[in-house]
């Protein structure tokens, strides 16, 4: 007898935004992306994963104390708060299960993307990059933004991930990105 699909229960099935179906189970912690039978790869978040993921500590430290959040149970900025600005921007690319009453999966909520763990990457920064543009919009001091702006125009966000992902290691061919 096969066990029940029950959004988040035991045996809890995510439907892939490529149609596709898979067990959370076989989604581990250290997995950053999987091949997929439809010939794509999908990044694979979980809500235990650091923000520092993504971005430098430094940053992460410093939208800590810029948002604040509206969660008591996430009352501090972190990866589900990254993963709801994705899944806002891209709802139809983004799958997410609750799976905290699922005491083998080692997570409460794992997300899974249309998108490959690097490109996933970017659209986080480029999510970011936004938000801190809109912060910056509202500041009381009207010469931030352009001076922001001026800025923004020399970031490259694909070449800051391969700096980023080079510095904490990550390639690629690497299983875990």
């Amino acid at each position: 007898m096969s066990e029940p699909r029950v959004p988040g229960g035991r045996g809890a099935e995510l439907d892939l935004p490529c149609g596709r179906t898979r067990r959370v189970r076989s989604i581990d912690l250290g997995m950053r992306e999987f091949e997929c039978p439809c010939g794509e790869s999908h990044a694979t978040v979980m809500d235990v994963h650091p923000p520092e993921r993504f971005l430098p500590e430094f940053l992460v430290e410093v939208l800590r104390e810029a948002i604040e959040t509206t969660s008591d149970e996430m009352p501090e900025f972190g990866t589900p708060h990254l993963m709801a600005l994705v899944k806002e921007e891209f709802p139809e690319q983004v799958v997410s299960v609750d799976v905290s009453d699922d005491g083998e999966v080692g997570a409460g909520i794992v997300w899974v993307t249309d998108f490959r763990s690097r490109r996933l990457h970017e659209v986080i920064v480029e999510l970011v990059v936004e938000l801190m543009e809109h912060a910056v919009s509202h500041a009381e001091d009207d010469s931030l933004l352009p001076e922001f702006e001026a800025q923004m125009l020399d970031f490259d966000v694909s070449e800051f991930v391969d700096q980023y992902r080079a510095e904490r290691d990550l390639s690629e061919e690497d299983a875990y990105v």
